[in-house]
């Protein structure tokens, strides 16, 4: 069934240098190959009339300072800087003008953002999820918007992920638990 595109979104998440460039801090072969992949998406949305929406992960220097858990630098090690070239979009996205961007500093893009706002303004139920990675920020995005009743489809073909078994357990857990997934090539868009 093909997507409305007044109530459709793709929400790209995370093609920053520091996932998607070689000389990105956490950089993953797969998620440079997801750019292609991506851009075709965001094309065909952008030529149907399709909302457009990249998340940025951003951490302040100081952000896990007095963390008592939760310590992505602990864990992952510095990335995506506030300010850094590896928090900026990697270059050959096309990031238009009517294009929101939402910068977050959790794996979940609606946590403390203006993302839910901005989908609720524009009359968004639908959103077509790719980007990296795929068993982190990709799925906790996904998770986090059915629980707010959007529709998360997660477009499995343009998804960037640090081994397969983890874009695996991405695409599987999404759809059994909270959403759809599709490939690339079943995404359609109604005419507006």
């Amino acid at each position: 069934m093909p997507y409305d595109p007044t109530e459709t979104a793709v929400i790209v998440v995370d093609m920053q240098n520091g996932f998607c460039h070689p000389d990105g801090s956490l950089y993953a072969e797969p998620s440079e190959a997801a750019i292609g992949p991506v851009t075709a998406l965001v094309e065909r949305a952008r030529e149907a009339g399709a909302s457009v929406v990249y998340t940025r992960d951003v951490h302040p220097p100081e952000q896990f300072d007095d963390a008592h858990y939760y310590d992505e630098f602990d864990r992952w090690g510095e990335h995506v800087v506030e300010g850094s070239w590896d928090a900026e979009l990697v270059e050959g996205l096309d990031v238009g003008e009517a294009d929101h961007v939402v910068e977050k500093h959790t794996y979940d893009a609606f946590y403390n953002t203006d993302l839910e706002g901005h989908l609720d303004a524009h009359g968004i139920s639908d959103l077509l999820i790719c980007g990296t990675l795929a068993n982190v920020c990709v799925l906790h995005t996904a998770g986090s918007a059915g629980l707010r009743d959007y529709r998360p489809v997660v477009v499995e073909d343009a998804l960037g992920y640090i081994t397969e078994d983890h874009r695996e357990y991405a695409v599987d857990h999404a759809d059994w638990l909270f959403g759809e997934t599709t490939a690339l090539g079943d995404v359609e868009f109604a005419e507006a």
